[in-house]
């Protein structure tokens, strides 16, 4: 895998904290995630009409599901994300927090679909959570005055996250990266927008920080975030996609300690160095060292490995 794609893809998404603490500084979360998203659709609704081809034999349940999957990856794994930031929850937590979603949808699969579960993925997922715990105890006890069910707000994201995993690699249709996104987009700000304009929060705020925000969140985020995602997912596969998912945590609360002062001690170290474990834990000896990825190739809701089918993460913060 091209060192620089990975560098600029873990710092484009693990941006979308940053992004989304900087936009709480100015705004309600549905503000930041209407203008966030209304803009991008108009753009990407745009060029839908002048790039068809990537709509041909789509049919409505096709772009149902994709709206759908949406809510689920999008609106309300972000709204999650964004309100927690708002309710003083630091970035690397909500973070860590999402990036368990991989081993969440892996050990799922298990018992909720009589898909192979080894004992080796149990053993990740009982480490990658034991360091949520340790990070999210550490963040509790620092004395930010954030409420305990707080917490429980970025958990619920990424469930939802985990359940638009589900939906997405269940589809049998093939969907353009493309479409998809555009799609989740002009799902997104429908969804914000109608909660903006009914609860009196659409109005941006005068602060020119709220719009660099938008920007951070539209650019980096979105366009880099997201498609980079793809395209390493397309070069690499999703296993190794996956594993890079894991760095944002680190990555986010060195940022966010660095950019806003959040606590970064001795606990949270030793939380986030458990979750790394769990990452090796998981995908160390995964299979022949010469068998590509079969979800090299693979188009979105097109059917892939049973081992990596389960562990592809839809949607960007």
């Amino acid at each position: 895998m091209n060192i620089l794609l990975s560098v600029a893809f873990v710092l484009c998404w693990s941006s979308g904290f940053i992004g989304a603490k900087l936009g709480a500084g100015n705004a309600s979360a549905i503000t930041v995630l209407m203008w966030r998203f209304l803009p991008l659709a108009v753009v990407l609704v745009a060029v839908a009409f002048v790039m068809r081809s990537a709509w041909r034999g789509l049919t409505a349940r096709d772009v149902t599901r994709q709206a759908v999957i949406g809510v689920l990856s999008q609106s309300g794994y972000l709204l999650s994300v964004y309100y927690a930031i708002q309710l003083g929850v630091s970035s690397g937590t909500t973070a860590l927090i999402d990036g368990v979603q991989p081993l969440v949808a892996g050990a799922l699969a298990g018992p909720l679909l009589g898909q192979y579960v080894s004992g080796r993925q149990w053993i990740g997922l009982g480490l990658g959570l034991s360091g949520v715990a340790v990070v999210t105890l550490a963040d509790a006890a620092a004395g930010t005055g954030v409420a305990w069910w707080a917490y429980a707000v970025p958990l619920l994201g990424m469930l939802s996250l985990v359940a638009a995993t589900f939906l997405e690699s269940r589809s049998r249709s093939r969907v353009a990266p493309s479409v998809s996104l555009t799609v989740h987009c002009a799902t997104s700000a429908v969804l914000f927008s109608v909660l903006a304009l009914s609860t009196g929060a659409a109005a941006p705020p005068a602060e020119s920080g709220f719009w660099v925000a938008v920007v951070w969140l539209v650019g980096l985020s979105t366009f880099g975030g997201y498609g980079l995602y793809w395209l390493i997912l397309k070069r690499s596969g999703v296993t190794k996609v996956n594993t890079l998912m894991f760095l944002m945590a680190p990555v986010t609360a060195v940022w966010g300690a660095m950019a806003f002062g959040e606590p970064f001690g001795v606990q949270t170290a030793l939380g986030l160095a458990v979750c790394l474990a769990a990452v090796v834990v998981v995908h160390r000896g995964g299979g022949p060292k010469d068998r590509k990825d079969t979800a090299v190739t693979a188009a979105p809701g097109e059917p892939e490995e049973e081992e990596n089918r389960w562990t592809r993460a839809p949607g960007s913060a």
